[in-house]
């Protein structure tokens, strides 16, 4: 009881003191004239600030006036010195604890600044592409019109070749269907575009290279030099390609399928081996001759660099040579896919072969023990080395050209 008395007694005191100060004036004014200003000021009437606790006899001002307190910038300094501490402990506390990002980091800035110019680069060169781009088109504009024989000769020998070519596989995939007539017709047209390439540059004696003679063109002229090189190597293709049509002329009784695919063999190695030889004596006199340089020292260089042609051209003759004796062997071998397959055999596989749907026409049985015709299984050889049904392993390689294609690499050295 004694002590709620006393709280009574506390909590009346403080509500009275705390009703005064509500009825009295602000002990703190704002004075207006200081507002426009940096700051603000605060008023202190003395009356007030002589009751405050304290404030002692010393510090009571001497007249009535009242204490005004000025508050500025100063406050904004304080917080701006407080902020730039806190800012510097905080950067300090960073530091001792972060030596190794800092070091990754620095990698990651030297990696974005290499990207940063890679790209700065690109974007230089495609600006300077599209600047350029008009005189460019000018340029190829030019040459196209200086060299508009040639780039006609060129586009027409490349689709002569790709007609031929697919249209002597699809002679050869139709082996009996095939039309002797389409065959005559390819045939004449090799023979006439190649004498029109003579008859058009005939000036330059382009047949001459055929038989590893020089054409009367400029040894010297480098540009010339590859064209005839290239004319030469079409027409050789050409030449080889007609071969394969006169056997494809030759009546089935008289070749059988089979043979017709090793001599289809044998026709494109020997052509691949003389596109070869052929460009030899074109580039040759080239190496050799150097007319604009000393004479010794001219003749030197050029003796120099046709040997190392003809070392590399010796090199790759060698390669031939062993692929050709494979196509000797294999041509001169009586090579036969499977063995021949009894009457039962073939009733028993149903009389109808799985390829061409059709009666069995000479049917060889495989060490699987399926049958086909001879020609079906030797035109599916061309390209798979398994049997068509199970995909047991029959051949260990795959015998090209037997297909009658020819090779489109153009042998321009």
């Amino acid at each position: 009881m004694k002590f709620r008395a006393q709280y009574d007694r506390g909590a009346y005191s403080e509500s009275r003191r705390a009703f005064k100060l509500r009825d009295s004036p602000d002990p703190m004014q704002t004075d207006p004239s200081t507002q426009g200003g940096n700051g603000l000021s605060l008023t202190l009437q003395p009356e007030l600030l002589a009751r405050m606790p304290g404030a002692g006899s010393a510090s009571r001002p001497e007249t009535d006036e009242d204490v005004r307190v000025p508050i500025g910038s100063g406050r904004g300094a304080t917080s701006r010195r407080l902020r730039t501490a806190s800012h510097s402990h905080s950067h300090s506390q960073g530091h001792t604890h972060s030596h190794e990002p800092e070091s990754e980091s620095s990698e990651s800035d030297l990696e974005s600044g290499e990207s940063s110019s890679s790209l700065s680069e690109l974007r230089y060169l495609l600006r300077w592409l599209k600047k350029s781009l008009p005189f460019i088109v000018i340029l190829c504009a030019k040459l196209v019109i200086q060299h508009a024989l040639g780039l006609a000769v060129a586009i027409g020998l490349f689709t002569t070749f790709m007609y031929v070519n697919k249209s002597i596989q699809t002679q050869v995939f139709l082996h009996d269907r095939r039309t002797k007539l389409h065959c005559a017709w390819i045939l004449l047209f090799l023979t006439s575009s190649s004498l029109l390439v003579f008859y058009t540059f005939h000036t330059q004696s382009l047949y001459r290279c055929l038989i590893f003679a020089n054409a009367t063109i400029d040894s010297q002229n480098f540009w010339e030099v590859l064209w005839s090189v290239g004319v030469t190597n079409f027409i050789l293709k050409f030449f080889f390609m007609g071969l394969k049509c006169l056997v494809l002329l030759i009546p089935s009784p008289l070749m059988t399928y089979r043979r017709r695919g090793q001599w289809y063999m044998l026709i494109e190695e020997l052509g691949q081996l003389y596109q070869v030889i052929a460009p030899v004596p074109l580039w040759f006199r080239y190496l050799v001759s150097y007319d604009e340089m000393d004479t010794s020292v001219g003749l030197t260089l050029g003796i120099l660099l046709a040997l190392l042609y003809l070392i590399m051209k010796l090199l790759a003759l060698y390669g031939l040579s062993g692929s050709l004796q494979k196509q000797l062997r294999t041509f001169f071998s009586s090579e036969v896919n499977g063995a021949p397959a009894s009457p039962a055999q073939v009733r028993e596989a149903g009389d109808i072969c799985p390829i061409c749907q059709a009666d069995f026409k000479q049917p060889r049985v495989l060490v699987c023990q399926h049958i086909f015709c001879e020609e079906c299984i030797a035109q599916w050889l061309n390209q798979e080395r398994t049997c068509p049904l199970c995909r047991t392993v029959i051949t260990d390689k795959v015998q090209k050209w037997k297909d009658g294609a020819t090779s489109a690499y153009l042998q321009i050295y």
